[in-house]
């Protein structure tokens, strides 16, 4: 993307009213004003709230939003020209249940306050194969901790991949640390099973690796007390 177009999607960024872009010295001092009322004051309403971390052009965030009209989703990533696309589509099409946010995943503890949060989406991220980039990963013990931290008790967390060595990580990690594994599937198009929701809508880069027959995982787990 050039970076003509990429200044232009920052600068429609800032007119959508789905977009906050705080700093990063602003959240960290805790001075997000919708923790702890994203529903109360931009949602309106008491409907469960859904994320989706590491969003990229916000497909899945938009696609989740249309589907279930009583839900509210915030797709979270760091690259605000990705999730324009996502934002700009949920501006033309009406669509009021779904917002977007700018910053880093690790800092969304002061986007969100403790019991929040419902439901989590991970969708197609980094698998960091170098064993130096654990701490990167994001089904890691330490992110499991900071997810915990806002999700409700009964909060459950998706992640779905085309990374056989993040599917298979994060299942050991979860069987090992004792947290409940709802639903797991290694071929979520070829094995019978899996939840509309996993299968109904495919991001960008999914397309591409359905087109080289690349299996898609998916697991579904709550995070222990």
């Amino acid at each position: 993307m050039g970076s003509k177009n990429k200044l232009k999607r920052f600068k429609e960024n800032e007119t959508f009213t789905n977009v906050f872009q705080p700093t990063r010295e602003e959240v960290v001092a805790d001075l997000f004003p919708l923790k702890g009322k994203w529903n109360s004051e931009f949602f309106k309403n008491e409907n469960p709230l859904v994320l989706e971390l590491g969003c990229g052009k916000g497909e899945y965030s938009v696609g989740l939003a249309e589907r279930y009209p009583n839900k509210n989703f915030v797709g979270i990533d760091i690259k605000g020209a990705r999730f324009w696309r996502g934002a700009k589509t949920a501006v033309d099409t009406g669509l009021h249940n779904v917002a977007f946010i700018r910053t880093q995943i690790e800092l969304i503890n002061h986007i969100f306050a403790e019991n929040e949060v419902d439901e989590i989406w991970i969708t197609f991220p980094d698998p960091q194969i170098k064993y130096k980039r654990t701490k990167h990963r994001m089904t890691n013990s330490e992110f499991l901790q900071l997810y915990k931290k806002i999700l409700k008790k009964d909060g459950v967390v998706n992640l779905k991949t085309d990374s056989e060595f993040m599917h298979g990580y994060t299942l050991g990690l979860l069987h090992g640390e004792g947290h409940e594994v709802l639903y797991a599937n290694h071929n979520v198009y070829v094995n019978e099973g899996s939840p509309e929701e996993v299968t109904a809508f495919q991001t960008f880069y999914e397309k591409q690796y359905l087109e080289v027959n690349k299996a898609i995982t998916y697991i579904r787990f709550k995070i222990k007390e």
